[in-house]
């Protein structure tokens, strides 16, 4: 069911829910007023005789004269008996033939009140009400009076009433559901108009947003977000198209060299030396591709990786040490020396760790100064851990630091290009501290000291993210 109709029907059933409720409040306040009219008819009728009896007319003429009480109820049902005590009725107006139940009559001269009038239905299921009055005449004896109304039109008025409040119901309930459909359907224009331009969205128009011109305040957070969305898809999308433009021109270089080597190889007869050398050289190509095919596939599942670490306690210093000793031989080709600086116990992946500070200090082998030292310092503080890697080079500019953590980067590509790195180093640091809800940093001064900054939060900081 669409949300018009919905909204519709539910709309519809709610009003005419409504509308029945006024409707029986109105029915049961004229059906109480009525009864209310009836009960001062009979009232007044019995205290109107009580006061002729009492006053003018004597009881002689009572039954002489039956048929002046009969005009005076006119063609009604109505009931008026007029009876001596222990004595046949001297008169007896009872077209119906009603049997009146033995209630007590009120006294004379206590006056009749609206709780004194009676209530009896009749064989037909006409409602009646009834009243009995005792009154002294002149000589001394007591009449009592009684008189009943039978409410036939009004129990017909009611009825009328009903079946106008039942046709007033259904009209107002088909009523208001053509007309709330169609101010519903028209106030939901706006996400109509939302989906014809969301149509309109495709790869090649990621940077179409959604408009929020004369859109009601209740979509305009459903805009805001759903354009936000947008902005992350087009980001994701324009990163995804570039890395698969990199990742392309990583890729054909290596390919290139090993066709290119194939081909001179084939061109002509060669030694077993010279296909020798050239298998090594192949091979190193193949490893480089295999290398780059390796970061690739870490990057990828490093989104969903972090069910699978293994958080251990790691001592930073000992890291540190194992880590100068790893690279100590690279970093003596060219004259470099490394230091390690501080310590502590850490909480993380004990292989991503050092896979994180590896990248580091490689980057820092690889574009540091010759004949310059290397720092790795530990730096405990409140809330988790800082492992600063700094090294001593040229000086990086401000529009290239907030590049270096791209897929395929090279500050300074004269420098790779050829080489073993495929620019893939700092995005898996990246990626690793992501996994690690922390982050990765890097400043670089005009005199040419650069530092990456590794920040682990403690366990309590992860927590409270």
């Amino acid at each position: 069911m669409s949300l018009t109709l919905r909204a519709t029907l539910l709309f519809a059933l709610i009003a005419s829910l409504v509308v029945s409720a006024v409707g029986f409040y109105l029915y049961y306040s004229m059906d109480k007023e009525l009864v209310r009219r009836a009960d001062y008819q009979v009232s007044g009728r019995v205290q109107y005789f009580r006061h002729l009896l009492a006053n003018e007319f004597p009881l002689s003429q009572l039954s002489r004269n039956p048929g002046l009480f009969e005009n005076m109820l006119g063609n009604e049902r109505d009931i008026l008996t007029f009876s001596l005590s222990g004595e046949p009725p001297l008169i007896n107006v009872n077209p119906s033939h009603l049997f009146l139940p033995p209630v007590a009559a009120v006294p004379d001269g206590q006056p009749l009140t609206l709780q004194t009038v009676h209530a009896l239905t009749s064989s037909d299921g006409t409602p009646v009400r009834f009243a009995r009055a005792a009154v002294k005449i002149q000589d001394g004896r007591t009449v009592e009076i009684s008189a009943g109304h039978f409410m036939t039109e009004e129990s017909r008025l009611l009825e009328t009433f009903r079946w106008e409040i039942i046709g007033a119901v259904l009209f107002a309930y088909l009523l208001i559901a053509a007309l709330g459909y169609l101010v519903i359907r028209r106030g939901l224009r706006p996400l109509r108009n939302m989906a014809r331009e969301a149509t309109q969205i495709h790869p090649a128009s990621l940077s179409t947003r959604l408009s929020t011109d004369k859109a009601p305040q209740e979509l305009q957070q459903l805009i805001h977000s759903f354009n936000d969305m947008l902005e992350r898809l087009a980001e994701g999308y324009q990163r995804l198209t570039q890395f698969s433009a990199d990742l392309a021109h990583e890729i054909r270089t290596p390919v290139g060299a090993l066709m290119g080597h194939c081909q001179v190889a084939l061109y002509q007869p060669r030694t077993v030396e010279e296909y020798e050398t050239l298998l090594a050289n192949n091979m190193e190509e193949l490893e480089r591709i295999s290398r780059m095919v390796e970061n690739i596939l870490f990057l990828a599942r490093a989104s969903d990786a972090r069910s699978v670490l293994t958080i251990t306690s790691i001592d930073v210093s000992s890291e540190i040490t194992r880590i100068q000793e790893y690279f100590e031989g690279l970093a003596e080709e060219r004259e470099m020396t490394l230091h390690g600086e501080g310590s502590g116990i850490l909480q993380a992946d004990a292989i991503l760790f050092q896979r994180a500070l590896s990248n580091l200090v490689a980057n820092a082998v690889r574009y540091g100064r010759e004949g310059s030292e290397i720092v790795l310092r530990a730096e405990p503080h409140s809330k988790g851990m800082n492992i600063h890697v700094i090294s001593q080079g040229d000086p990086i500019p401000a529009d290239k630091l907030g590049k270096l953590f791209d897929r395929f980067y090279r500050a300074d590509a004269s420098r790779s290009e050829g080489g073993s790195s495929s620019g893939l180093g700092l995005s898996i640091v990246q990626a690793i501290m992501a996994l690690h809800q922390g982050s990765v940093s890097v400043e670089s001064s005009a005199h040419g000291e650069t530092r990456f900054t590794l920040s682990f939060p403690d366990a309590e900081h992860k927590l409270s993210q």
